[in-house]
């Protein structure tokens, strides 16, 4: 399957592609969305509500409707803490947050809001959440995230964490997402509000210190002292995001030699090199968006960056660049279990269907149970809370651990000590991930590459694809080898995939839609090599078109779905 890469991609944004941040933050005011358009409605995907005030996915009335529905959701289940409210650097954050805190007062929501109106990361309030609860029955807390991820800068996004501290369950999501839009059908009758500075004045509304709390207790996850003591030279990029002024601090409390390479903030992201499609994105596992920090490569023995709510991580080496993030689990979690002796025995290695095999290898090789979930974080948080789960990851550079003494650290994804562990392994082992990851393969025989390409769906293709069984896979050959399995349910937990996944002896495709685009994504491995693996993609695509064909309605638009679509994530 061919990709098309912008020829922009790699390079600085040209001014005209910067969004206008007056505009965009008038638009969260002054666009009213029309509940009766599917766009314009509430839609939490795996990782919240997320959208572009500019095309009314995203405005003001989205953030009114949905937190109240949070608040009528804490009511209904005794929710009575206090709520851990942070926000990230898009431009659409801090408008997004003081809607929310409107509510949340008005509701008589105990809100903790940053010290100084620091920006605050994602794993800052899990951390945050986790701390508070730690030991309690009642009087439990949750949390808000303002952020779409690494979205592009005219998006917004707003994620609710209940007390396990990760990601909100689906029959959470999907109760607080036709609460928020039954509010929006009613022009917000049943939405309680106050005004800002009444808000911010009010009894309820408070200040927590999250970047010291979360920066004094990282010694407990990752060890400092071995990377301060090997002198290990650590270059770091926060790509303009929510940990930018956390960085400085951990350099400073755990005297390392860790250099901020740039901690300008900045709503346009004009800093930023373009990615794949020539679009701004803080996606840290790019190489076309890392490529400032790649180019300064060689200053370090391990730099990293963090997407901008900083839950993602992306790690570089002076001889391998940046690697690939299937790679850097594999070796995060061969690392982790050897190093980790109070880890209990219990402690399973997690991974979504669309990582590598590599780390179903490396669990057998541990003796550690696997735990094979469908996409999304949310799957791993009830195993990190308990302990059963050591490690968790996916292949799209997220990931969570325990602390050292095998307790909880965070259940939602820490771009932060994702990037930090890379310097601890540096330091003890001698080699960097890179090395490690090449010593891992041939220690298995095998060197696996992977890819994700996009091609275009209707919604109701979408809503076939999501729904498909095993049977109405009529392929019995992959790439010239039997098929050995076809899953629609996760190994792990017999969730629904919401999607399919093909699997034969030196390879497999897992197949699912796009939750907020009309596409559906192809994620593929091959042990044997980049020709096999581009064969894998194009079979795939056909047999996943052979099975949604009843939804096409013409000949053109049946070949319109058997064109790619762009997006290619090589690995």
């Amino acid at each position: 399957m061919s990709t098309r890469i912008s020829p922009l991609a790699g390079k600085p944004a040209p001014v005209a592609l910067l969004v206008d941040v007056a505009r965009l933050v008038t638009a969260y005011y002054v666009n009213v969305p029309d509940p009766t358009v599917a766009a314009q409605r509430v839609a939490f995907g795996t990782s919240g509500h997320r959208g572009s005030a500019l095309d009314a996915s995203f405005n003001e009335r989205h953030v009114l409707a949905i937190t109240q529905a949070i608040c009528q959701y804490r009511k209904k289940q005794g929710i009575d803490g206090p709520l851990f409210l942070g926000i990230d650097t898009h431009a659409l954050s801090e408008p997004a947050c003081a809607s929310a805190l409107e509510v949340l007062a008005a509701n008589g929501v105990d809100v903790m809001l940053a010290l100084n109106d620091e920006y605050t990361p994602t794993p800052a309030i899990s951390h945050a959440i986790l701390t508070h609860n730690r030991g309690r029955s009642t009087g439990l807390s949750d949390g808000i995230v303002v952020t779409p991820s690494h979205n592009p800068p005219r998006d917004g996004g707003f994620k609710y964490n209940p007390p396990n501290g990760g990601p909100a369950d689906q029959d959470i999501t999907d109760w607080i997402g036709a609460t928020a839009n039954r509010l929006l059908e009613k022009n917000l009758d049943g939405v309680k509000r106050m005004s800002h500075p009444k808000a911010l004045g009010a009894a309820t509304t408070h200040r927590h210190d999250f970047l010291h709390a979360y920066v004094g207790d990282l010694g407990s996850v990752i060890d400092m002292d071995a990377i301060r003591n090997a002198k290990i030279r650590m270059g770091v990029d926060p790509l303009g995001g929510a940990g930018v002024h956390y960085w400085a601090r951990i350099a400073e409390h755990y005297r390392l030699d860790l250099q901020v390479v740039s901690d300008v903030v900045d709503p346009t992201f004009r800093f930023m090199t373009l990615d794949w499609d020539g679009q701004i994105r803080m996606d840290p596992s790019s190489k076309y968006a890392m490529q400032r920090l790649l180019d300064i490569k060689d200053r370090f023995d391990i730099a990293f960056a963090c997407d901008t709510d900083h839950d993602r991580h992306g790690i570089v080496t002076p001889a391998a660049g940046l690697l690939v993030p299937n790679h850097y689990l594999a070796v995060a979690i061969d690392y982790l279990f050897r190093h980790r002796p109070q880890w209990g025995a219990r402690a399973a290695v997690g991974k979504t269907v669309v990582s590598t095999r590599l780390i179903d290898q490396i669990a057998a090789r541990l003796g550690r149970s696997l735990d094979e979930v469908p996409v999304g974080f949310k799957w791993f948080s009830k195993g990190l809370l308990d302990g059963t789960l050591g490690f968790a990851g996916e292949e799209s550079a997220g990931a969570a651990f325990l602390r050292r003494d095998g307790a909880v650290w965070t259940t939602d994804k820490d771009g932060i000590t994702a990037a930090l562990l890379s310097a601890e392994i540096t330091a003890r082992t001698g080699h960097d991930p890179g090395a490690l990851y090449l010593d891992l393969a041939k220690a298995f025989g095998n060197h696996p590459v992977a890819d994700r390409v996009e091609a275009p769906a209707t919604a109701q293709q979408k809503k076939q694809l999501a729904a498909l069984t095993p049977q109405q896979i009529g392929s019995t050959e992959l790439a010239g080898e039997t098929i050995q399995s076809v899953l629609n349910k996760a190994p792990g937990n017999g969730a629904p995939i919401g999607g399919i996944k093909v699997v034969a002896s030196s390879g497999w495709f897992a197949a699912r839609p796009s939750g907020t685009e009309d596409i559906y994504k192809i994620y593929a491995e091959s042990i044997k090599g980049a020709e096999h693996l581009q064969r894998i993609l194009k079979e795939a695509q056909t047999i996943v078109d052979a099975a949604i064909a009843p939804a096409t309605s013409s000949p053109a638009a049946a070949a319109a779905s058997r064109r790619p679509a762009g997006r290619s994530k090589a690995g």
